[in-house]
């Protein structure tokens, strides 16, 4: 008997051709296969790529966040203010130095961090601020800039989604002092696990390099090849974020194709925009003025005064369709350790907390089908019509 069940479409597949599966293979052989030449490549395209005059890779965007934090000087008793509309990573490395994760509202249109609010929550104590480009969409770096400057914070950006997101004309990497990047298997291009640090100051970029690897003295990845030597120096108590070749030879392909996997979302997030725009049960993104989206994520809000169920149901309608989904994010409020270890609570940030109640990502992946994508559309449109109220 044949299943009439609908042939499953994943919330995300990594873009994985035969050029990807290639370059690994080829470090694989090549005998070196942990950080080496191929990490050092890596650095200097994705350096070129952005425009950027330094960029570091780590084992992912937490790492990269934590040694930004260290590269500034960070210390127990100072406060991060970080969006509560973000994963944990953001302000979990925060913890990691004994300071006080601040959280921070987001604005209602574009769910970035709300500047009015983050203004309000700067003491004598606040060291820096982590914005969150969320779903790819840029922050207001004017306005976050600014707000740094005449307060004399660090603005260190978290850009996990971001890439290759672009605010007035430039790439996000590019603006301040430091930027975070994810190679996670689920974002715009990927090395499996993974991170890049970005900057244009050299002591920041030295810093991070030390710490990254141990403490121990520059290049000390050498010593194992034929231009190295046994002998180096741990400097400081440093950490083992270091990327590997095979990761790096991976990101190299990923990176060459970033702008036409880029392309791709786009034109899937166009096509739901329009497949979408008419109907009044779900809400979909607008775009901010003088930017580039990612298109990283692309969410619904589901309307509770149109439709007589809920976000989870809704969900639910989609997966018994085939069509997998997820939830971005769960604010930091919500969860166990920040509400026992700092105090938050449920009722603290209303805009995130709305958002969160209504909010449902879609797939969107490179491979994805215009096909794909009608059928997602067509089974809102379904569930929009049969629920109404």
């Amino acid at each position: 008997m044949s299943s009439s069940a609908p042939k499953p479409l994943p919330f995300h597949v990594p873009f994985i051709e035969e050029e990807d599966l290639r370059a690994v293979e080829a470090v694989l052989k090549s005998g070196w296969i942990t950080t080496g030449p191929k990490v050092q490549e890596f650095e200097q395209a994705f350096a070129r790529f952005l425009g950027a005059r330094h960029a570091v890779a780590v084992s992912s965007c937490t790492a990269a966040l934590h040694l930004a934090l260290d590269a500034i000087g960070l210390k127990a008793g100072e406060e991060v203010l970080v969006p509560t509309l973000t994963f944990t990573a953001t302000a979990e490395v925060v913890a990691y130095f004994k300071a006080r994760p601040v959280l921070v509202d987001c604005e209602p249109r574009f769910f970035n961090i709300d500047i009015h609010d983050a203004q309000k929550k700067i003491t004598p104590k606040t060291r820096a601020v982590i914005p969150v480009h969320f779903a790819g969409q840029p922050c207001d770096m004017d306005g976050l800039l600014e707000l740094a400057h005449q307060r004399h914070l660090v603005v260190i950006e978290d850009a996990a989604h971001a890439l290759p997101a672009k605010y007035r004309g430039r790439y996000i990497g590019t603006l301040s002092p430091l930027t975070a990047f994810s190679f996670y298997a689920t974002k715009t291009i990927t090395t499996g696990e993974g991170g890049m640090v970005t900057t244009d100051d050299d002591a920041l970029a030295a810093r991070i390099r030390l710490m990254g690897l141990h403490g121990m003295s520059r290049d000390a990845w050498k010593r194992y090849s034929a231009e190295g030597s046994w002998r180096y120096e741990v400097l400081e108590a440093g950490y083992k974020y270091n990327l590997t070749d095979m990761q790096a030879a991976l990101g190299l392909v990923q990176l060459n194709k970033c702008e036409r996997m880029w392309k791709r979302r786009a034109e899937l997030a166009d096509r739901y925009s329009r497949g979408l725009s008419s109907l009044e049960a779900f809400r979909i993104p607008q775009l901010a003025p003088h930017v580039q989206h990612a298109w990283h994520l692309y969410f619904v809000l589901v309307e509770p005064t149109v439709l007589k169920i809920q976000r989870d149901q809704v969900i639910e309608e989609l997966r018994q369709r085939g069509i997998g989904t997820a939830v971005h994010f769960i604010p930091l409020h919500f969860h166990p350790y920040y509400q026992r270890e700092w105090g938050y609570r449920v009722g603290q940030f209303p805009v995130a907390e709305a958002y969160f109640e209504r909010c449902i990502s879609l797939p969107i992946f490179p491979g994805m089908t215009d096909g794909d994508a009608d059928r997602v559309i067509e089974s809102l449109r379904d569930i929009a019509a049969k629920f109404r109220r």
